[in-house]
């Protein structure tokens, strides 16, 4: 258990989780000689652990409220390292774009849109900052109020930008309808959390 703890936690977490991220993309890359098909799969695979690191992240608060248990503690203490590897998970979809749009300019063209550089710029924007502002020193020149505010308007923009990405490829692949149901569960686990915190506690008699 003690191994468990020290590896599992902290900056050692995000550590092990990047660098078999890292791997991981080498690896599916490299399945397919590090052509076009290589990096459009590494793309497909980072926007999946993206999406999965982001929900850890985005709902420790709320289930470690709603919930107390081992591991939701463990997910509330680890947030900030859940939320890091999912930026360094997001920085590795970036660079598998970048080698796309310089291996096949058409086909990256015709994958894209203007709207896709627009909303997709603002959400990496936000993803610098949250993960600029998720050191001690950083959060404490933010100011607790500014960095609450930068966190919890990114974080939501994030959610609704992953909704929109997985969503809109509902239509001609279906199964991508999966990838949508943790989006809505963060999104509705967040509501309830925020309802019960706000809801006055009953009085205790004597």
């Amino acid at each position: 258990m003690t191994y468990r703890q020290s590896w599992f936690e902290g900056w050692r977490l995000f550590a092990l989780l990047a660098l078999a991220l890292a791997a991981l993309c080498i690896w599916i890359a490299g399945m397919r000689g590090f052509e076009v098909a290589g990096v459009r799969m590494a793309i497909r695979f980072t926007a999946r652990t993206s999406l999965f690191l982001f929900c850890l992240a985005f709902s420790a608060a709320a289930l470690a409220r709603l919930w107390p248990n081992a591991w939701t503690r463990w997910q509330r203490r680890n947030r900030r390292y859940l939320g890091v590897s999912f930026a360094a998970s997001h920085g590795m979809h970036l660079i598998a774009i970048v080698c796309f749009a310089l291996m096949d300019p058409a086909g990256y063209q015709a994958a894209t849109s203007p709207a896709s550089y627009i909303f997709g710029g603002i959400g990496y924007a936000f993803i610098i900052a949250m993960t600029a502002t998720s050191f001690d020193r950083t959060a404490a020149a933010l100011g607790p109020r500014a960095w609450r505010a930068l966190h919890l308007v990114g974080g939501y923009y994030l959610l609704f930008q992953f909704m929109v990405s997985f969503g809109k490829r509902v239509p001609d692949m279906p199964l991508y309808a999966l990838f949508l149901i943790p989006l809505v569960a963060v999104f509705v686990l967040r509501m309830v959390s925020m309802a019960a915190k706000s809801a006055p506690r009953p009085m205790q008699t004597a």
